[in-house]
């Protein structure tokens, strides 16, 4: 995210980032609640819909006035991410899920998505290197987790128009010279 906002930068193309949950002041506090270990006994239909609320009001407060002012938006997690997490995670029907989505947003869905793929074990031995505890989501079993990276691959396989898989197993610069080869040089080449 740091480097493609600084090549957007470079080119002078408008645009803003935020992140989900959250993005919003209202958004934070949803994230607050959804993230805390605290809430564990949180169920799929309540967690759902607070990503979805959360989402709605990012996509009304932020995204939709910077796309009408001409700005692209990167975002740290968007719709797939329930796609993955609560539809193919938490096997919850994803035509409904997709629906909910369309509705809260608007019909407001991504143009790109870019996916850092890696195996569980590097994403377990990565987040045992953070400080801190780890949050609601991330203290799940490997198998959810496991569950989640195969619905993202499964969603990049059904629109590999609109997804760039990258192998973030790789060190940091390989990934960034991978996306720079996927995204950043055939885009360069329509803005001339």
């Amino acid at each position: 995210m740091d480097k493609l906002s600084q090549w957007l930068e470079g080119v002078g193309i408008p645009h803003i980032r935020t992140r989900e949950p959250g993005g919003t002041p209202l958004g934070e506090k949803i994230r607050d609640l959804l993230l805390d270990p605290a809430h564990a006994e949180m169920n799929e239909e309540t967690e759902v819909l607070l990503y979805t609320a959360s989402r709605a009001q990012l996509a009304a407060q932020i995204i939709s006035p910077a796309l009408k002012e001409g700005k692209w938006v990167l975002s740290d997690r968007y719709i797939d991410a329930t796609l993955a997490y609560q539809g193919y995670g938490r096997g919850m029907d994803l035509q409904a899920l997709r629906r909910i989505q369309d509705w809260a947003t608007k019909g407001l869905w991504p143009h790109r998505t870019v996916l850092l793929d890696c195996s569980i074990q590097v994403a377990f031995q990565r987040m045992q290197g953070r400080e801190g505890e780890p949050d609601r989501m991330e203290q799940e079993k490997e198998s959810f987790h496991q569950k989640v990276r195969e619905g993202y691959l499964e969603l990049a396989k059904g629109e590999p128009q609109r997804f760039i898989v990258l192998n973030a197993a790789n060190p940091l610069d390989q990934v960034l010279e991978e996306f720079r080869k996927k995204f950043w040089e055939p885009l360069s080449r329509k803005m001339q």
